[in-house]
């Protein structure tokens, strides 16, 4: 069996696993295992399809499209 380290990882992260692999009765170890493994097995994202859900719950949402200068603003103000 192969072995892999994990460096840098958040304490909040790190404190979230923890309390899964507990809820779950898995170690540590085993609750990162099997989150990379369901994260791995996702299927392929449709992007078509995923737009439309978009474009639906945008309109049922009555939310108006966002212009790329509004994008780019909100960008700039979320770094200092």
């Amino acid at each position: 069996m192969l072995s892999l380290t994990i460096k840098g990882v958040p304490e909040r992260l790190y404190r979230r696993l923890k309390k899964r692999a507990a809820a779950n009765r898995r170690s540590l170890n085993g609750e990162v295992i099997y989150c990379l493994e369901r994260a791995t097995a996702l299927p392929a994202l449709d992007v078509a399809v995923w737009l439309g859900e978009v474009d639906r719950m945008r309109t049922k949402l009555a939310l108006g499209r966002v212009s790329d200068a509004a994008l780019r603003r909100a960008k700039r103000s979320g770094r200092s």
